[in-house]
């Protein structure tokens, strides 16, 4: 193969207006970065309590935490609705499998999340009902 075969190569990624996803305030700082990560991986380990903690300490002073701690808080709040609903239809087994997909989807979303905060870029939870606005 030659080298007037391969494809142009792409131009580097650079975060547009379209990747922050609705979150419309000042550029964060590297310590909003990291409290916006933080919320997102403490949610794979805490549910929402831990996230929660951080939010209700840091939403005065960083509208990206504020942003991206209600996500994660209304992400959290979604799946404990979820795993409610598991629990009760488990006798059916298809709160098994609900259970089972909900466990997985946190901890992939999650992970997703924290790496999208740890670059700067709000992240945007799939599936989530909006309880805080």
């Amino acid at each position: 193969m030659t080298s007037d075969n391969l494809p142009p190569p792409l131009p580097p990624f650079e975060p547009s207006a379209a990747a922050s996803r609705d979150y419309v305030g000042p550029p964060p700082t590297p310590d909003d970065c990291n409290m916006a990560m933080l919320c997102h991986l403490l949610g794979i380990f805490s549910g929402f309590l831990g996230p929660l903690i951080i939010w209700l300490i840091k939403k005065d002073q960083s509208p990206f935490v504020d942003d991206q701690g209600k996500e994660v808080l209304n992400f959290h709040i979604t799946l404990v609705i979820g795993f409610i609903i598991g629990a009760v239809t488990w006798c059916l087994y298809i709160g098994v499998i609900i259970i089972a997909g909900l466990a997985i989807s946190n901890i992939v979303f999650s992970i997703l999340g924290t790496v999208s905060a740890s670059k700067g870029i709000a992240y945007r939870y799939p599936l989530r009902i909006k309880f805080l606005k």
